[in-house]
């Protein structure tokens, strides 16, 4: 394997259109990785993350949203801390959507979201989010089932205007299997630093993981789109879910290419010692 090799995101992004089948699409694969390599190679992407990120922020133009969606005990925070470690935390932030309050209840159910969208020079990542009321609500028939499909379209709709206004939008679902997430579980419980975690609501859900399963395909598959496109990567080695997921950030910041604004002043003029008595 090359050391300058970057991985193949073509291999995990869904193009508009596609059908989803979440069973036949691996849960544990690593490529042609080992776990040193991609370890470096995330060392690596997380550095040009960080200058990058810089950038962004003194630019003040566009801002970048990642949407992270998984089931229970996928390894949602621990991938945000591995690929964020290092970053200005002004110019960079995390979101977490809980079940929402009466007053949220009270708007329609993307208003809670709009106003956490990154400002101009920002990275906000949402850990969870607005696809949570068209996967929980299907699953559990909080909300009709024709309501929901017209939530595609309003998810759509609300993603483009984003974008049309300077908002680059990554979507990414960390894929694991209900034998992994039950290890997981199992592990939380025997470690009291994560035991918090645990909630026995999380062993009920179990029970409906192929309903998850199919709610995940149907909102995929209605938005992923050419401007905010849906990735579906590989969660059960770790190792390489950091990686890939920095590989897809690292590629969303080279293609928005922000640039370091011009002086508004002369730096030579500047360095005259007359302006710096």
């Amino acid at each position: 394997m090359s050391k300058h090799r970057r991985v193949d995101l073509s291999d995990y992004r869904v193009q508009p259109g596609k059908d989803v089948h979440m069973n036949k699409i691996k849960t544990d694969e690593s490529g042609d990785w080992d776990e040193e390599s991609a370890l470096k190679r995330l060392a690596k992407n997380r550095a040009k993350i960080i200058e990058l990120q810089d950038i962004l922020f003194a630019e003040h133009k566009q801002s970048l949203l990642v949407v992270l969606q998984a089931m229970d005990a996928a390894g949602k925070d621990s991938t945000i801390k591995a690929v964020t470690e290092g970053i200005n935390p002004q110019g960079c932030g995390v979101v977490s959507f809980k079940q929402p309050s009466s007053e949220e209840l009270s708007h329609d159910f993307l208003w809670r979201i709009h106003q956490e969208v990154p400002q101009k020079g920002k990275i906000e990542i949402f850990n969870r989010s607005h696809y949570e009321d068209v996967i929980i609500t299907r699953v559990h028939d909080l909300v009709p089932r024709d309501l929901i499909k017209k939530r595609y379209d309003h998810i759509n709709d609300f993603e483009r205007m984003l974008t049309d206004h300077g908002v680059k939008i990554v979507k990414i679902m960390l894929h694991i299997s209900p034998e992994y997430q039950l290890k997981r579980i199992k592990h939380r419980l025997q470690k009291p630093e994560k035991a918090w975690k645990f909630q026995a609501s999380d062993l009920e859900e179990r029970k409906h993981w192929a309903d998850y399963m199919e709610a995940f395909e149907k909102a995929i598959e209605h938005c992923s789109t050419s401007y905010a496109p849906w990735h579906i990567v590989p969660g059960e080695q770790k190792w390489y879910r950091y990686l890939v997921v920095s590989e897809i950030i690292l590629k969303a910041l080279e293609d928005m290419a922000p640039e370091l604004p011009k002086p508004t002043f002369d730096p030579e003029m500047m360095m005259n010692p007359e302006f710096l008595k």
